[in-house]
């Protein structure tokens, strides 16, 4: 089965475009998406396919990835509408000339390696792919006069903060410069530089977006993050075991509400401008992200000691939690607390079991 076999996350997409406003602003108008069938991308190009096929306006969708068959095999039917054009494109690939974006007016970009599995298999492509790969796309937007391009960062660049306040978006910690796991963080660093530079030096217009900790049930069974590994395991009926106490503070979101803001920020947002995305009522503990995912797949909870291996994946921030009020004050707001959007995101996966 696939998501799209669940009547609940086509629910929940329409709740979502009634939280957006001014989507009929770009229809006409051309997106290129990267990243696209990832946790964050596949939940956008999903909201866009759901505006396109309710609304008489299009908004044409250039979805960009590795693999024509991967992107196929997550969006069926719907990659082979007119709006909807694949468009080869590897963030990692150092030799890759630019892309062609000449009918391309926005851009998101959101192509990274983007969980810790892979930050320590592949620092060296995970810290090419934030930069190099970004590089190349603007570069291209330039050339092309595209309008606006849109960089998915990550609250990763706050790095460790003495604080237990959550972040603005002025601050900054500290980031341990010679850990491999830092390739992402570091990475997503150079990346924000390298876009407020375009626009310094040539005008081009950049707005970036710092997620939290995104879930939901656009997830991969390849995404290691333990909200996602968890989501499937309860999904599945599996107990849930965590490897560290739970105490960490994390900012979650879902990722419909993820996409929501993004959309929100390329039509609102201010140019050379940064935003975290965070829900106010979901700046939970991993610990209880987990609780919840439990009960809503009527597992077991449990304890064991983490190898020294998979210590080394850990994300390091004790405190991630993040401010949103600069994005609710272009108008966003996120509709799925945590308690709702774990419950659906583990309902909606059974749909697809």
């Amino acid at each position: 089965m696939t998501i799209y076999q669940s009547s609940l996350w086509w629910t929940d997409i329409d709740r979502s475009i009634g939280a957006v406003s001014g989507l009929e602003e770009i229809e006409g108008r051309n997106i290129l998406i990267t990243g696209a069938t990832g946790l964050i991308g596949s939940a956008l190009t999903d909201l866009l396919i759901r505006w396109n096929e309710t609304h008489t306006g299009k908004i044409g969708l250039r979805v960009a990835g590795r693999s024509k068959e991967r992107v196929d095999e997550r969006f069926g039917e719907y990659a082979g509408r007119d709006y909807f054009t694949y468009v080869p494109y590897d963030a990692a690939d150092e030799a890759g000339g630019l892309p062609d974006l000449s009918q391309v007016d926005y851009v998101i970009h959101g192509a990274a390696n983007a969980y810790p599995a892979l930050f320590m298999e592949q620092p060296v492509e995970t810290m090419v792919g934030c930069f190099q790969g970004l590089l190349r796309l603007l570069q291209a937007a330039r050339a092309a006069n595209c309008r606006r391009v849109l960089v998915i960062s990550s609250s990763e660049v706050y790095g460790q903060r003495q604080s237990d306040q959550p972040a603005l978006e002025e601050e900054s910690g500290f980031v341990k410069l010679l850990d491999p796991r830092s390739s992402y963080s570091m990475g997503k660093r150079a990346a924000e530089t390298l876009c407020a530079s375009f626009t310094a030096e040539y005008g081009l217009d950049t707005v970036i977006a710092r997620p939290g900790h995104i879930y939901g049930p656009t997830a991969t069974l390849r995404d290691n993050r333990i909200s996602s590994q968890f989501a499937w395991q309860a999904a599945r009926g599996e107990k849930l075991v965590m490897k560290s106490d739970g105490m960490s503070l994390r900012s979650y979101c879902h990722c419909l509400d993820c996409a929501t803001a993004l959309l929100t920020m390329l039509l609102r947002g201010q140019s050379g401008s940064a935003y975290n995305i965070s829900h106010p009522e979901s700046v939970i503990t991993i610990r209880r992200m987990a609780e919840i995912l439990a009960q809503a797949g009527g597992v077991e909870l449990l304890r064991e000691t983490a190898s020294s291996e998979e210590k080394r994946g850990f994300n390091p921030m004790t405190n991630s939690a993040i401010d949103s009020e600069k994005l609710a004050a272009l108008g966003w707001k996120g509709i799925y607390d945590a308690e709702t959007g774990l419950t659906h995101t583990v309902r909606i996966l059974r749909d697809c079991l």
